[in-house]
């Protein structure tokens, strides 16, 4: 074969050893453009999570632990009760009492129950949780740029709309229903 036209065929080899069904090695295609669409976002939510993961252990926390941290920080000296901290969460976690326990265990978050309902337990972050905080800002700020920057800012901006759209979709606003029943 010709070098041009090798090089044509390796080029269009690479193009349909692209997207996800080569990622997964999967030869049969995909039932739609639904199904795609959904495991794609569950693969790029899974690769972005474990980066994000191994950048936060570095700092000796779990996603889940940095994220109540995170809640608790912009909620103030008042604090949230729990029930609160477990709806702000991005990842759904059934047990936010052992997740603070965690925390709270390690100086970074105190509980205190309401004076208006004793059943009702109050989080606050710590001095030390703040401090803590504070030193990953910066380099969690930068990871999470570096993880994107190839994207560009006007895709970014197209991206979270999508993201944006799609979480504004029935099955979203169904299972939020739900939950709160």
């Amino acid at each position: 074969m010709p070098l041009g036209l090798q090089a044509k065929s390796l080029q269009a080899k690479s193009l349909q050893a692209r997207g996800l069904q080569a990622e997964l090695k999967q030869k049969v295609p995909f039932t739609s453009r639904e199904q795609e669409a959904y495991l794609s976002l569950l693969r790029t939510a899974d690769a972005l999570q474990a980066q994000v993961e191994a950048k936060l252990k570095e700092f000796g926390l779990t996603g889940t632990q940095y994220n109540a941290l995170r809640i608790l920080r912009g909620a103030g000296t008042e604090g949230l009760p729990c029930r609160e901290i477990g709806e702000r969460m991005i990842t759904h976690d059934p047990d936010i009492t052992r997740l603070l326990n965690r925390l709270e265990g390690r100086g970074f978050v105190e509980r205190t129950r309401a004076k208006h309902d004793r059943r009702v337990i109050y989080g606050r972050i710590t001095a030390a949780g703040l401090k803590l905080l504070r030193e990953m800002d910066g380099p969690i700020e930068k990871h999470g740029r570096e993880m994107l920057r190839h994207v560009g800012q006007e895709k970014l901006k197209r991206l979270i709309e999508l993201l944006e759209l799609v979480r504004g979709g029935e099955a979203f606003h169904r299972r939020d229903a739900e939950s709160a029943e």
